[in-house]
């Protein structure tokens, strides 16, 4: 979402990095760049004009001036600053007195908030916190359904008592319900509107006088721009809010909204939404996020999620077969399972420090998920033996894959080239001859 922006931001900073020494003309040529593009980004106005503000201020002072890297403590500090407009740290969900604690999910229809409810279940059930969902949205047709689904696909029971009786019934008897399954938490997703009106507001105050949340939670839709800015500050103004769920930042909107809602509704963002995939939801960190708008990369959640995709015992399998020199094609699958398994190429690119340079020197089918879906094609379409020793892959073999897998002849030649060149590579970290000497573990093939 961030990719225009991080862009232009980044081509601001390397002029700043190039010059020996900066002027007061030079800072202030480069922020109204930056304010420029920021507004462009559709970033709320006053918090652009805030932010530049502040970055200016501690830009000229005398101590970054004469320092030995102007341009890279104006970037330091550009990153301070808007890690403190994003939001002071991560802000994690907070229990009640007893169990179960109940969150109340609420926001407009399109926002996301039923699959986000899923999401939020399978993310306390990964922590070991046991969750119940609760099907209070009774106006929007088939959303008990919906949610019966998704629940079903996480394992986490939901609550349902058809849609002919009030959402405050509904609410009561699922937490009677949560407290009987010894659940911690009881999620309550609840009916929305096309718009804000009192109804949908009435509504809400009588569901969340029932269950006395112990956080409101408001699913906003980052792509709709300042409107997401405008409805948090009604229901916050109505509600009460404790955080916020910002969805699909994996969209290709400009974002500004996103960076700008906190300071301007003074409610914290606690999650985000970056796929559709019921994993795909991340804690909040402002600090994090700043990093990868300035083309700083965010390898501590990029960590993470190697270290939640990647089975221990299948990398220590794979590295005893670097030693032995026996990788093959069966392996060169696993590895694509679990970089598949950690989120989409675009977005693990967007983690690694300097990527944001290279990523328009990239061909839209090599950050394309159907590029992916190729390769695991072919290889599906080889036989073990094939797979065992790709070097018996003769023209004709080619043909009977390129067929079986539905690509080309050229597409099979690119994969074994790529495999070679994989294999080339493990060899190297399995025998400590790899870049800078250094001897690598197993890793992955895509040195994640």
């Amino acid at each position: 979402m961030f990719e225009v922006l991080s862009r232009k931001l980044t081509a601001v900073f390397d002029r700043l990095g190039n010059k020996g020494r900066l002027t007061e003309s030079d800072v202030d040529e480069a922020l109204r760049e930056v304010r420029m593009a920021l507004l462009e980004a559709d970033v709320n106005f006053r918090v652009a004009r805030d932010l530049v503000g502040a970055i200016r201020k501690r830009a000229l002072g005398e101590d970054v001036l004469k320092s030995l890297s102007p341009g890279q403590q104006v970037v330091k500090i550009t990153n301070e600053e808007l890690t403190s407009v994003l939001g002071k740290g991560n802000t994690a969900l907070q229990p009640g007195p007893r169990p179960p604690s109940s969150i109340l999910v609420i926001g407009l229809n399109g926002s996301g908030k039923t699959t986000t409810s899923a999401k939020l279940a399978s993310y306390l059930k990964q922590a070991g916190q046991k969750p119940v969902l609760i099907a209070a949205d009774l106006v929007r047709p088939a959303a008990v359904d919906q949610l019966q689904t998704l629940g079903g696909q996480i394992d986490v029971a939901v609550y349902e008592a058809g849609t002919s009786i009030h959402p405050v019934k509904v609410v009561e008897g699922g937490l009677k319900r949560a407290s009987e399954l010894d659940a911690a938490w009881a999620i309550v997703d609840t009916a929305g509107r096309s718009q804000i009106d009192d109804n949908l507001m009435r509504e809400l105050e009588e569901v969340k006088a029932a269950c006395s949340p112990s956080e409101t939670l408001l699913v906003v839709d980052a792509m709709t721009g300042q409107d997401a800015v405008q409805a948090a500050q009604e229901f916050h103004s109505r509600i009460g809010l404790s955080g916020l769920v910002l969805t699909k930042l994996d969209g290709d909107a400009r974002g500004g909204a996103a960076l700008s809602i906190t300071a301007v509704t003074g409610v914290p963002v606690k999650f985000i939404g970056t796929g559709e995939r019921l994993d795909a939801l991340e804690p909040f960190h402002p600090d994090r996020l700043a990093s990868r708008v300035l083309g700083m990369g965010d390898m501590l959640t990029l960590i993470e999620k190697a270290s939640t995709s990647i089975d221990q015992e299948k990398a220590s399998e794979l590295e005893r077969k670097m030693r032995q020199s026996t990788f093959d094609l069966d392996d060169f699958l696993g590895q694509l399972q679990q970089l598949k398994s950690m989120g989409p190429i675009s977005q693990l690119l967007e983690m690694v420090p300097g990527m944001s340079k290279l990523r328009g020197q990239l061909s839209t089918d090599e950050l394309d998920e159907g590029h992916l879906a190729k390769i695991e094609a072919v290889i599906r379409s080889m036989t073990p033996q094939e797979r065992q020793r790709p070097e018996m892959i003769g023209g004709s073999r080619r043909k009977r894959i390129s067929r079986g897998s539905g690509t080309t002849p050229q597409d099979v030649n690119q994969l074994l080239n790529q495999f070679r060149q994989a294999q080339k590579m493990m060899r190297q970290m399995a025998t400590g001859k790899g870049p800078g000497g250094r001897k690598g573990g197993a890793g992955g093939v895509f040195g994640l």
